[in-house]
């Protein structure tokens, strides 16, 4: 009885190694399929950030043109990252005089060609990126009119704060201007008047 007794404690059974097997098999499935998944995420996200680029540059080469693009719709190839990619440009009228809508549909060129080659026009939701701009006839403001964003002064130039180590400017004479050397007396124009 003993001998029996000590027997069954020195290992598994049959059944439970079968049962850790399936446990183990079922455990490594999950881990290769998220695996798989997080490599095919990857892959996808490479690809649609690839086409985002794309799409990007086109919409930056219909801006960067002197005129504005026409209306209507227009296709291309280019190549970009070692792949080839189909692009498709749609230009649009605004409500605003002067403005177009640009939206820009990117895919692989691969994806394009099977599409074309099966006759079918390619899906709305085939296109791997949608990239959307504006375009406006003013492309730039007169030089007289430039915003003072830095809290400096027309030209450009920052000013210094008045913390008292820096005197101020003569009257009558620009900002920009130093004070003549030698610290002199300064000497006004005469007015009008005189």
């Amino acid at each position: 009885m003993r001998r029996e007794c000590i027997r069954r404690r020195d290992g598994f059974t049959l059944v439970e190694v079968l049962v850790a097997l399936v446990v183990v098999a079922f455990g490594m499935g999950a881990v290769l399929t998220a695996l798989t998944s997080a490599a095919d995420n990857e892959s996808r996200l490479r690809e649609k950030t690839f086409a985002e680029w794309v799409g990007l540059n086109q919409l930056s080469t219909e801006r960067l043109r002197s005129t504005l693009p026409a209306t209507g719709t227009k296709e291309g190839d280019t190549d970009f990252a070692g792949s080839s990619w189909h692009w498709k440009e749609t230009v649009e009228n605004m409500d605003i005089p002067g403005m177009r809508r640009i939206t820009i549909q990117v895919q692989p060129k691969a994806a394009a060609a099977q599409s074309n080659g099966a006759k079918t026009s390619a899906a709305k939701d085939s296109w791997t990126a949608t990239v959307m701009g504006f375009r406006g006839d003013a492309i730039f403001t007169p030089q007289t009119l430039l915003p003072n964003w830095d809290g400096g002064n027309a030209a450009g130039q920052p000013q210094q704060p008045d913390d008292g180590t820096t005197t101020p400017p003569p009257p009558g004479s620009t900002p920009n201007t130093p004070p003549p050397a030698g610290g002199g007396a300064t000497t006004q124009p005469p007015s009008p008047g005189d």
